[in-house]
This record gives structure tokens, sequence and C-alpha cells, in this order.
């Protein structure tokens, strides 16, 4: 196909007024990130047993990203696609230029996944951010988030549903919910995201907190359920300021003053990771995961975090 890599009009371009399906945002973002660093990563699912994609590795992972922004399905996209000419742009395609179908959407985002080339995009983006100064890393905001399943909830006394085995049930206070558990560090003062990790619903969140620690950053802010002497330690040991929640426990069942002061004083820092769980559900429609199975979810967990990012960029570097 004609992939267009300058910024020379097709035929039919050069007729319509440059005005019309221009997106600010979307030509902003264009400009913001290192298109050649991300293409020489998408180089590698060229080789393997899929062979050559049918389309640029790098309009469908731009595609992939217009999917997060707008909640679409892959015939939902397929269609913006081709009616939304802001979305050609940024795609880098022109009028006369056929685009995706869904089934195509559907098998790149699946060789992100089999490959682990959504992991090596989300560092790349994340080496990007981080070279322009805008990771602060004073410190590390961690929690996790319920988001329900694709599949129906199984019925009373089933632990799991057949068309997702890896979903599973967990409490949240009185309610129960069924799907997976979403767990994030975000940078305290950038509010980017530093780390993303999946799991079913029912691990707990101290489970995942050892993969969400970066491991540069000077404090750890967290709530209490991510509470144990270990992790206090590892983190003393390592200079980290630990920012994490005091718990009452069986032998302290009442926190001392000293502790209660330190959770009021935390909580109000810790509590902004609970902007980023907004912006997912309101804004990104993740209250429901998109597909069956963990590994695509996760898949589409990075895709939703750098889409996140990139959105964030526009607030950083107005």
């Amino acid at each position: 196909m004609a992939h267009r890599v300058d910024n020379q009009l097709g035929l039919a371009e050069a007729l319509v007024h440059p005005g019309i399906g221009q997106n600010q945002q979307l030509e902003r973002i264009a400009q913001a990130v290192d298109w050649a660093g991300i293409e020489r990563i998408l180089a590698r699912l060229r080789s393997g047993e899929r062979g050559a994609p049918p389309y640029p590795g790098l309009l469908m992972f731009k595609a992939l990203l217009l999917q997060q922004w707008y909640q679409l399905s892959d015939p939902g996209l397929e269609q913006a696609l081709w009616d939304r000419l802001s979305f050609r742009r940024f795609l880098g395609l022109r009028l006369e230029d056929p685009t995706p179908d869904h089934s195509t959407l559907w098998r790149f985002r699946e060789a992100l996944k089999d490959s682990g080339v959504d992991q090596a995009l989300f560092d790349e983006l994340q080496r990007q951010l981080d070279s322009r100064g805008l990771l602060i890393k004073h410190g590390s905001l961690i929690d996790a988030t319920l988001v329900q399943a694709q599949a129906s909830a199984p019925p009373p006394g089933r632990a799991q549903a057949s068309s997702d085995p890896d979903a599973a049930w967990a409490r949240k206070g009185p309610q129960a919910r069924f799907g997976y558990k979403a767990h994030v560090a975000v940078d305290e003062r950038s509010q980017l995201i530093r780390r993303a990790l999946l799991t079913a619903a029912n691990v707990n969140e101290t489970q995942a907190a050892e993969q969400l620690i970066c491991g540069d950053e000077a404090g750890v802010y967290a709530d209490a359920a991510y509470d144990t002497h270990a992790r206090r330690g590892r983190l003393r040991e390592r200079g980290v300021f630990d920012g994490i929640m005091h718990r009452p426990n069986k032998h302290h069942p009442r926190l001392g003053a000293r502790q209660r002061a330190h959770n009021r004083a935390v909580g109000r820092i810790r509590s902004r990771v609970e902007t980023v769980f907004g912006i997912w559900k309101r804004h990104y429609g993740y209250v429901r995961v998109r597909y069956f199975g963990l590994a695509r979810n996760f898949t589409q967990l990075r895709l939703l975090a750098m889409a996140t990012n990139l959105k964030r960029l526009l607030v950083l570097c107005p």
C-alpha cells in the first residue's frame, strides 16, 4: 500500500481545505514523539512466522492508540479510519489510501502480545519521557483498581467462567466483583504511569507491589494494603522514603499517634493515584476489560497506559 512518510499531498487532499480534519491534540502528539524509535521496535514484528504485516507497523500502532483515546472496538476503529480525516492524518494516510480492517487490527494486536513488543514499546516511551526530564522520580504512587471481566460472572459456587478462566472473584467492601485487577505505579510529580500490571482480581495488592517499585524513586507511597515489615525493611535498606500507610494488626489493634499522623500525611499524597483510575474509567471506559484472557487484556492495559501518558505529555509540555 502507499504509506505517506512526508508532507506530500495526494490528489484528493489537494482539493480539501487545509483546516478540514485538523485535530490539534493529535497533531501535537505526532510532533512530540520520536516515532523513529518506536518504528525500530515495531520492525521486530517483520521477522518470524507471521511474516511482513500488510500495513506498516507504525501505522498500526498509532491506530491502536486512537482506539484507546476514542473507546473504539475493532470494527468501530475500521469505520473511523475511513471517515475521520484527522485519524488518517495522524496515521499518515492519504485520502485515497486503503485502511486496515478489523481483522487486520486484531491480528496486529495479537502479534504485539505474542512477541512481547507491547512491553518494549512501553519501555521505549518511558525512555523518551525520561530523556525529556518528565519523570521526576521524587516518589512512586502504587495502587490497584478492579476491572470487570468481559465474560459473564459465573453462577454462585463457581470460581471461574468457562469463557475466561483467567478472571476471578474479588470482594471490595460488601460487594463481590468478577474480573481483573490493574496495578500501577504513577510518578508523584508528573502523574505519568511508570509501571502497569494486570492480574486476576483475587491477587492481593501486596503480591504485585515489588513489580511496581521502580528502584530509582526517592519514595514509595501506598495505602495500608501494602503494609508489610519486609517491604518497609527493603525500602529502608535502599534509603527510600517509606510512604506506606500503617494498618492495625492483632499485636497492635490500635495505631499510635505517630502512625495516625503518618497515615494522614501519606494519604494526601498517595490518593493522587486515584486520578489515573478516574481518567481510565470516565474518559477511556475502562470499567470492563475488552477481551477474554489475561494476556490479551494485559496488552490492552499497556496500550492504555501509553495512550494515557501521551495525553499527559500535552499537559506537561504545553
